[in-house]
């Protein structure tokens, strides 16, 4: 693993850091380096979530290293071959077997492809100087490694373009407002938050943590009836859904709660 993204294991958590002062840019290597930290976290069933954050406490992330792309070839073959690896950008925007929640610890400017990557995870914790922008159309390009798929789905639609359109930058207070963030804190409080988070999520049952990963982004555009028909017995389109229903945690849950006890699940 390369010593430009960090892994630490802590109990049924993995923490990744992007360790690249001082913008934590993304190469193909760095890409790879956190998708093969990513499938650690999917594969092992004794960790249950994955928190990723940054060193530093200005930037978390700029995005591309612009300055590897600039000494590219332009055509299609040689862009295709420098910039994607497993996963997609960054190892996580188009990583959509996992079915492990991950938490964007960000501690400061999510820039580019940063705030792509603060998008493709399940929750966002930031520090209060946080900032979320996109600068790509004043580049040459779209942000296109989730901006442009992500963002007119989480905010509303006009102020989504705007922020597309004018490369503006969108504070921490705003993106709490929004909705796009979950908690603002101070640099100190980052990671523990972030980790005690981890730790309620932890507490459920491994099965149905996996199926709200597989199921939630394929039904929530569907109109009401058919995602409620999405989701019943026999529908071999969500397997790991279909493994949760007929599996020992299942009824391991209400056993427990009729006991008075907490819960001993087995993922199966």
């Amino acid at each position: 693993m390369s010593d430009e993204v960090i892994i630490q294991r802590h109990g049924n958590v993995m923490e990744i850091t992007l360790n690249r002062p001082p913008a934590n840019a993304i190469t193909k290597e760095v890409s790879i380096a956190i998708h093969n930290a990513l499938l650690q976290l999917q594969n092992d069933p004794k960790l249950a979530c994955g928190i990723l954050t940054a060193t530093g406490e200005r930037i978390f992330c700029a995005g591309w290293d612009l300055k590897a792309i600039a000494g590219m070839d332009s055509n299609e073959e040689a862009l295709d071959d420098s910039l994607n690896g497993p996963g997609g950008f960054a190892g996580i925007t188009e990583f959509w077997g996992l079915k492990k929640p991950v938490i964007a610890a960000v501690n400061g400017i999510a820039v580019g492809g940063g705030f792509e990557i603060c998008l493709a995870c399940d929750l966002i914790i930031c520090v209060e100087n946080a900032e979320f922008f996109l600068t790509d159309v004043q580049r040459g390009f779209l942000p296109d490694v989730g901006g442009i798929q992500h963002l007119p789905r989480k905010l509303p639609y006009n102020v989504a373009m705007e922020m597309i359109l004018t490369c503006r930058r969108m504070p921490a207070t705003e993106a709490r407002h929004w909705g796009l963030v979950h908690a603002i804190v101070s640099q100190d409080e980052l990671l523990p938050e972030a980790h005690a988070l981890a730790a309620q999520i932890a507490k459920g049952a491994p099965l149905a943590i996996q199926a709200l990963k597989e199921v939630v982004p394929r039904i929530q555009n569907l109109p009401i009836q058919q995602a409620f028909e999405a989701t019943k017995p026999g529908n071999h389109d969500f397997p790991v859904y279909q493994k949760m229903l007929f599996s020992e945690d299942f009824m391991e849950g209400p056993r427990a709660f009729a006991e008075k006890r907490a819960p001993d699940w087995k993922g199966r």
